[in-house]
């Protein structure tokens, strides 16, 4: 560990349940990085990542955004490529865009297709799936509300996962970020993955709740938020 690591370490006590308030002040302390740290927030929820009915996947579209623009590229064809243009998509085509994939482009961040425009995209799956770029119904980026869509991307709109051993990752801001913004984009999504709940998944669903920033440490979060 680095000197910098273990002096901010003495400001966290690890058996500690923060509020959220608590926690928030704790991360913006002990980022000590020369950059402007993204503040991440992990949740284990207590469901069976391997039952398909229990997995939990969805959107939400944080208050105060995630200080990041996107590079959102939109797919799509005739009238929907105009709208996709006028919300401020990155970029726009149809198949021509799936040949520079294929040819091994990735240069954007999330990639936004049409319902008609899917079928184009199945020669790419195996590109874009393990990246987790491939647009999905779940999580709205396959739509024909392209102009919507790409909007809410532009302002904020994370989509969220959880992994292989039921956790949730997902970033929910920057450090530079005043803390009550911080605050309640934290309370936003956990209140909306609450809402997320499998009803066939029994017992405590949020397990526990943590936050760090890029290069700081994991503060627990009391999960009554």
């Amino acid at each position: 560990m680095s000197k910098r690591f273990k002096e901010t370490e003495k400001l966290v006590d690890s058996s500690k349940f923060y509020s959220v308030e608590e926690a928030v002040d704790l991360v913006k302390k002990t980022a000590k990085a020369k950059f402007d740290e993204s503040v991440e927030i992990h949740i284990r929820l207590g469901i069976d990542p391997k039952q398909s009915d229990q997995i939990v996947r969805g959107t939400v579209l944080l208050p105060n955004g995630i200080g990041k623009t996107r590079s959102v590229v939109v797919i799509a064809k005739g009238e929907k490529q105009i709208e996709a243009e006028k919300a401020g998509a990155d970029k726009v085509g149809s198949t021509d865009i799936v040949e520079e994939i294929s040819k091994g482009w990735l240069g954007f961040d999330v990639l936004v297709a049409t319902p008609d425009c899917m079928k184009d995209l199945s020669k790419v799956a195996k590109i874009l799936g393990p990246k987790g770029l491939m647009p999905n119904p779940k999580s709205g980026t396959v739509t024909f509300d392209i102009g919507k869509t790409v909007q809410e991307l532009k302002k904020g709109k994370v989509a969220y996962k959880n992994d292989s051993f039921g956790i949730i990752h997902c970033l929910v801001g920057k450090v530079s970020f005043e803390k009550e913004k911080l605050v309640e984009n934290i309370k936003t999504l956990v209140a909306v993955i609450q809402k997320a709940k499998p009803s066939s998944a029994k017992g405590q669903y949020i397990k526990s709740i943590s936050i760090s920033s890029t290069m700081g440490h994991g503060i627990y979060v009391d999960s009554k938020i």
